[in-house]
This record gives structure tokens, C-alpha cells and sequence, in this order.
């Protein structure tokens, strides 16, 4: 079902699938990539459901049916807005890219609210080696001269490598999110430094690196499992930036084992 959820000077969309028995431990909640909204998720939504799992999802603000930013936020504080607002004490995160880098904030500052967290190909604030000066400038090229379609193949050619052709859901996740690149900008605010605090995170954790993936991304990937205690690393041979795209069967058992893990913790 869903919801518009009050955040700091604004709101965010919400989906909910509603209580369950606590059986299959504590609720899921799906943060996605800059590069999609929360229809990332709709491949691998059935498979936790069907599995007993309590799921809620939303769209960051400007993605998806979220309205754009009007005043200075952080992905952390929205994050702990929905939680609150569907009175969520202990969550199971699941992030993906952008949703990862959120995941692990919210994680370090209130590690209570956490039972377990799952990565899948995530960000993370205070490593610099994701930037890469020609992707940017290119990408700002494209974005002066209003060429929405040359930034979707750009995105689709270094991040979505493992796709068919045409890869239409990919696109049509990239068209619709792009706009949101923009209009959070001089809003959102960078949370703190975490890439040297991952040795603080003490649950359990899974990490799913796409062996197609950017590279860039990849080393950062393999860097924050070696450095967050006793993460499982899972390095998927066919998946680019879009894993619930390319392997939503293998992302359903990620997270239902990550949960089960959760649940014996």
C-alpha cells in the first residue's frame, strides 16, 4: 500500500506491504540506487513477500513519486523519518548503490535500529575513488545541452554492462531517475565520512559486488568488505549496476539468508 511519509520540509512516497507475524524476523526495508527509483525492486519484492517477509520501500526525494527538494536534507534523516513513521524500532537494510551509502549511515549512527545489513553494489561516503573526472564532465556536458538520451547511454554503457540489447527496463528506470540528478542538487547534503568507521559496523552484513560492474565500483566494493568485520562478500559473474534486474532470483536468497542470519544473531 502507498504513502506519503512527512520528512524534513517535505515527503517521500512509501510502499508497505503490511504486518506479518514477526516469523520471518524483523522488516525489510529496500533503499535504492541514483539510478532507478524503488521499482528497482518490483523483480525481488514477490520473493520476500512470498517468504513471509514484511517489505517497505520508497522513492528519495525527486525519484520516482517523490515531489523534488525544496530545503537542505540528508538520505540518513528521511530514512529514519520512514522508519518512524511505520513505528519500525529494528530493521533489516537492504541498499542498493546510493541506498547502500545510506544503509551504512544510518547503520553507524544508530546501530539500534539495525539488525542486519545488505549491500548490493554500494557507495559509500568518504572514499574517493569512485569519482571519475571524464564521466563527470561528460555527464555535465550532456546535462547543459538538455541531451537526456545521451545520458542515458552513457549511464547504460558504464553501468549496465551485463544488459540485453535493448535494455529497456534498465532505461526506463535511467529516464525516469535522471531528472533527480539535478533537482537534489544544492539540496541533498553529503553525510559524514564513513569509509574509515566500516570496522565500527558490528551486525551482519552482505555485500554483493556485480563482477561487470564499473570498476571504479568494484574495487570500492571489494575495499569495504574486506574492511567491515566478518562481511560475506558474493561476487556475481552477471551482474553490471542493476543486480534485481539481472539476478533477482540470486537477490531474493541474498537477502533472505542475510534475514535468517539476522534472526540467529
Amino acid at each position: 500500500m502507498g504513502h506519503m511519509v512527512q520528512v524534513k520540509g517535505g515527503e517521500v512516497w512509501a510502499d508497505d506491504t503490511g504486518a506479518d507475524d514477526g516469523a520471518a524476523g524483523p522488516p525489510v526495508v529496500l533503499l535504492h540506487s541514483g539510478v532507478a527509483d524503488s521499482r528497482l525492486w518490483d523483480p525481488v519484492r514477490p520473493g520476500l513477500t512470498s517468504g513471509g517477509h514484511r517489505v517497505i520501500s520508497y522513492d528519495a526525494r525527486g525519484f520516482g513519486r517523490s515531489p523534488a527538494p525544496t530545503v537542505s536534507y540528508t538520505q540518513a534523516e528521511d530514512l529514519r523519518s520512514v522508519l518512524d513513521h511505520f513505528e519500525l524500532p529494528r530493521v533489516v537494510l537492504v541498499g542498493s548503490s546510493m541506498g547502500g551509502r545510506t544503509a551504512i549511515d544510518l547503520a553507524l549512527s544508530d546501530p539500534g535500529r539495525v539488525a542486519a545489513l545488505g549491500l548490493v553494489v554500494p557507495g559509500v561516503n568518504g572514499y574517493d575513488g569512485l569519482e571519475v573526472p571524464e564521466i563527470t564532465e561528460e555527464i555535465g556536458r550532456l546535462a547543459t545541452a538538455g541531451d537526456t538520451d545521451g545520458l542515458v547511454e552513457l549511464a547504460l554503457r558504464i553501468w549496465g554492462g551485463a544488459g540485453p540489447d535493448p535494455d529497456t527496463e534498465a532505461e526506463t528506470l535511467l529516464r525516469a531517475a535522471i531528472p533527480a540528478w539535478f533537482t537534489t542538487y544544492g539540496h541533498e547534503t553529503e553525510g559524514a565520512p564513513a569509509f574509515d568507521r566500516l570496522g565500527e559496523l558490528d551486525l551482519p552484513c552482505t555485500l554483493l559486488l556485480g563482477e561487470k560492474d564499473q570498476p571504479e565500483v568494484i574495487r570500492c566494493n571489494e575495499v569495504m568488505a574486506a574492511r567491515i568485520p566478518g562481511c560475506r562478500l558474493v561476487r556475481h559473474p552477471d551482474c553490471d549496476h542493476f543486480p534485481t534486474l539481472r539476478a533477482p532470483e540470486d537477490v531474493v536468497r541474498l537477502v533472505t539468508e542475510l534475514c535468517e542470519r539476522a534472526q540467529a544473531a
